[in-house]
Order: C-alpha cells, then sequence, then structure tokens
C-alpha cells in the first residue's frame, strides 16, 4: 500500500470512527436520560407509596407489595398477611418510639430492595414498607433493552461510518491520483527541454572559455547549475510519483546488499577535503527493495552531509545488523547540526532549516522518507547543534531463502561465477 492511500484509508476510519462516536454518544444520551427519568418517576412513586401508608395505612388492608406495622407502645400489630423474612424493623421502631422522629431507610434482602419509612403516629409508631422488585425489574428490562439497541445503532453506526466516510474521502482520493499523474506527466515532459538547455549552456560554456569574458563564462557557469539543479528536482517529482503510484507500477523487490551500496557511495564521495569513513562488516546485509531508490537513500545521505561539514571535517557511514530483523544505514557528520526541534520537520516537503544555501530545494530528504517508508523502513534524525548531526535508517532484513534439500547421490557444486554470464 503506498502513502496517499495510506493516507485516504486512515482519513476515512477517522470518519468512520467520529461519525460512529457520535452515533454512539447520542445513543448513550438518550439512554441516559430515558433511565434517569425512569429513576426520578419511580422514586417519586415510591416516595407517595411510603408517605400515604404512613399516614393512612391500616395493617388489615395494605395496597400490594406493601406492608404495615403498629406499634401503640405495648404491643405490635403486623396485620393478617405475614410479613417479609426479617421485618419489620424493630430497632428503628424503637429509636422513633424514642425520638419521636420520622426515618426512611432503604434495606436489600431477599433477592430485593425494600423501602421502610417509620414515623409517629399519634401515640403510636407506624412503620411502612415497600417492596420496590417491579420498579427494580423495570429498570432492569430498560437497561437491557438499552443495551441491545445500543448493539444495533453501533453497528449502523459503524456502516453509516465506512459508508459516510468511502463517499466524504473519494474526492480525496481522486484529487490525488489526479495531483500525482499531473507531476508524473508535467515532470516527465520536462525532462527533454532541461536536458537540451543543459546541454546547450554547457556547450556554450565551452566556447566561452576560449573566446568569452569572465563575466559570460560566471553567467554561463552559473545556467549550468540551475538547469543542473532544476534537473535534480525534476527528478525527484518523477520518483516521488513513482513511489505514490500502485505498488503493480513499481519495479519487483528484490534482495538489496547495503553494505555494498554504501561502499560504492564513499567510494564515490573520495577525493574531497573530507575524513569520509564507512564502518561496515566484510559480510552481506541485505534488505528487499528497489536497489536504485535505496542507491539514492544512501547518496543522498551522503551528500547532505558533505553539504553540511567544513573542510577538515569528518563523515562517516555505518551499515550494521540491528535488532528486531533490521539493518542500520548511519550517516553522522561533524557539521553544526541543526536545532533538534526541526528534527520532524526535516522531513516534510519544502522545509528549509536555517543557514539553508541554494542547492537543495526542501524535496530530497522528503522524498528519502518517502522511500523508506515504501520498503517497510523509518528515517530519523538527530543533532547536537555545533557537534553534527546523525542521520538512521532502519530497513526490515531480507528474508534468507531456504537452503534447497539434497536427495540421492551427493554432486559437487561448480564455483560461483565472479562475473555475470553473457548470452551468446
Amino acid at each position: 500500500m503506498n502513502f496517499e492511500d495510506q493516507i485516504v484509508r486512515r482519513t476515512r476510519l477517522r470518519i468512520g470512527l467520529f461519525v460512529g462516536l457520535a452515533i454512539s454518544a447520542l445513543l448513550a444520551l438518550a439512554g441516559t436520560i430515558a433511565y434517569t427519568a425512569l429513576l426520578h418517576s419511580q422514586e417519586n412513586q415510591i416516595e407517595r407509596e411510603l408517605s400515604y401508608g404512613a399516614t393512612n395505612g391500616t395493617t388489615a388492608g395494605p395496597p400490594g407489595c406493601s406492608w404495615i406495622f403498629l406499634y401503640d407502645g405495648s404491643a405490635l400489630d403486623t396485620g393478617d398477611r405475614p410479613p417479609p423474612p426479617g421485618f419489620p424493623l424493630v430497632s428503628e421502631i424503637d429509636t422513633v418510639a424514642a425520638t419521636r422522629a420520622a426515618t426512611t431507610t432503604e434495606v436489600s434482602r431477599n433477592g430485593t430492595t425494600y423501602y421502610v419509612r417509620t414515623q409517629p403516629r399519634g401515640a403510636s409508631v407506624v412503620q411502612a414498607v415497600f417492596d420496590a422488585r417491579f420498579q427494580i425489574s423495570d429498570r432492569r428490562h430498560l437497561l437491557m433493552a438499552f443495551v441491545l439497541a445500543a448493539a444495533a445503532g453501533l453497528a449502523a453506526a459503524v456502516l453509516t461510518g465506512i459508508l459516510v466516510g468511502s463517499r466524504a474521502v473519494a474526492p480525496l482520493a481522486e484529487a490525488l491520483g489526479r495531483q500525482r499523474r499531473f507531476v508524473a506527466d508535467a515532470s516527465h515532459e520536462l525532462r527533454t527541454p532541461i536536458a537540451q538547455v543543459h546541454t546547450r549552456a554547457q556547450v556554450l560554456a565551452r566556447r566561452a572559455r576560449t573566446g568569452g569574458t569572465d563575466a559570460d563564462r560566471r553567467d554561463l557557469d552559473r545556467l549550468i547549475g540551475t538547469t543542473r539543479r532544476l534537473g535534480e528536482i525534476v527528478d525527484e517529482l518523477l520518483l516521488s510519483a513513482r513511489l505514490a503510484a500502485s505498488p503493480d507500477d513499481l519495479p519487483p523487490s528484490a534482495p538489496v546488499d547495503l553494505v555494498r551500496i554504501a561502499t560504492q557511495s564513499v567510494a564515490a564521495a573520495s577525493g574531497r577535503d573530507l575524513d569520509i569513513h564507512l564502518d561496515a562488516p566484510g559480510t552481506e546485509l541485505c534488505v528487499a527493495g528497489i536497489e536504485s531508490a535505496l542507491r539514492r537513500v544512501a547518496d543522498e545521505l551522503l551528500a547532505n552531509a558533505l553539504t553540511h561539514t567544513p573542510p577538515g571535517g569528518r563523515i562517516t557511514m555505518t551499515v550494521r545488523p540491528a535488532p528486531r530483523n533490521r539493518v542500520e544505514l548511519i550517516v553522522a557528520d561533524t557539521g553544526p547540526g541543526f536545532d533538534p526541534a526541526d528534527a520532524a520537520r526535516l522531513f516534510d516537503r519544502f522545509h528549509r532549516g536555517a543557514g539553508a544555501n541554494d542547492r537543495r530545494f526542501g524535496l530530497g530528504l522528503a522524498l528519502l522518507r518517502e522511500v523508506v517508508t515504501s520498503h517497510g523502513g523509518t528515517i530519523t534524525a538527530e543533532s547536537d547543534p555545533g557537534a553534527g548531526a546523525t542521520f538512521t535508517v532502519r530497513l526490515p532484513l531480507a528474508p534468507t531463502p531456504p537452503a534447497p534439500d539434497h536427495v540421492g547421490e551427493a554432486r559437487v557444486s561448480p564455483p560461483a561465477r565472479l562475473l555475470p554470464a553473457h548470452d551468446g
């Protein structure tokens, strides 16, 4: 999956998640309001039942789910209907008889909840008991219905979010595709005229060296440098469009030896007034990828270090195995470094830190991140201002092909070829 597809997919998932969360929040709000309203209504009903029973109720005929107990100071009348186990609450009756202050108690027993009001009635003490099992059952039914409705609503929210996200992101995906095609087409069309201008500028520069003035030669040298930089920008745009294309449009991956690539990059950069050192094992460290793209990563990191390292400085390119079956390519220099706060922004397109010259136009490091990301790796930058910068690329180690099984008679393998075979 390419970088743009990842952006579109993440955007679609985020929209779907937000829509689902919004619908779920509305369902939760509606359920909370309904449950709160039911609870308030039941509490008012229970309060009315207790108040009426304690004021007007008789032991002979209390309403359903209610019991009335009357204590006249000498005897406790529990009525004709047997009370629930554990009732009446004699301690509450004794307390009210002594203090003459009404009390309300909530008691959970016998698998239900009882609300008990004990208060004076004339010279006597009355205790009204209300069984709230039906109210509790209504609450449970409401919660069960809400849970089922929430599950159905959440499923509907997910489907709605996916549908809305797909339709909302479709214009973004189309716009990204058009932008990629435009960049690729425009860059491809610009390569030929830029190459022609660069070639003619070189021809004019050679002529000016024999019969032109110093000003003409300087202007032509600037023109050659400008056309070279313009060609680099076009190549970078083409590479970016290529990396953003579908995986089918990219060359197939193959094992690429990072040690060999680093060795060649360092060899090509030698001959400068710098100490360029390679620290790599004597064996291969292969990653699966496109060799030309990975070579560009090594060359660009080394070129970046060469640009920012003053004469007499030191650049070290390191290739080494890393934990979790990965390979590290590290380029460290002794240049001025950069502000650590800019470490993440260095890989943004067209970002130019303080002191940047006109050699780069802010595409190189951004393209490196695209190349590394497309290979399943990561790239990071660290710096100690005044002491240099370090760029670290981590790529997955290429899987080792299984050794072939030899069946039957053992044979002596022919010596390995030192050069590739040629047809014909």
